[in-house]
């Protein structure tokens, strides 16, 4: 493994680690300004500040723990230096219920640039979370429309 793939390991389980924890503001703390959501559903949506990121993580909190969703790994698929400091990194996320067991996974795309405070996100690409959360709240008998803000 090179220094930069360690480096974005690094980045991923501190990412995973504040999801687990449901941290949204140090999960925050790990994109930069301003970052941007672009996805099937709603488009692009751009959060100027970190705030505006842990206000819209803390949104959803809710949902993943009626669901269970009890901690977050990580895949590393690949990535792509695209620059000097910018890099392409594809992730197969997966969660996992209080006893340990998958519960369901996502794929992402993230852009990340490296500089003075290390790896920070500035864009992600969702593949298909919310189809699998969807399936998996189907599967729970919970009805997400009522429960997505």
């Amino acid at each position: 493994m090179n220094n930069i793939e360690a480096e974005i390991d690094d980045y991923l389980a501190r990412y995973a680690s504040t999801l687990t924890s449901y941290d949204a503001h140090a999960a925050a703390d790990l994109w930069g300004s301003p970052g941007m959501i672009l996805n099937d559903q709603h488009g692009a949506g751009v959060l100027e500040s970190r705030e505006a990121m842990a206000s819209g993580l803390e949104q959803y909190y809710p949902l993943y723990r009626k669901l269970g969703l009890a901690s977050v790994g990580y895949e590393r698929l690949s990535h792509e230096q695209l620059s000097s400091t910018v890099f392409l990194v594809r992730v197969r996320w997966l969660f996992y219920d209080e006893d340990g067991n998958q519960m369901t996974d996502s794929l992402g795309s993230y852009i990340l640039r490296r500089g003075d405070e290390g790896l920070r996100a500035f864009v992600c690409i969702p593949a298909d979370d919310a189809e699998k959360l969807q399936a998996l709240a189907a599967k729970q008998g919970i009805n997400l429309f009522d429960e997505t803000p």
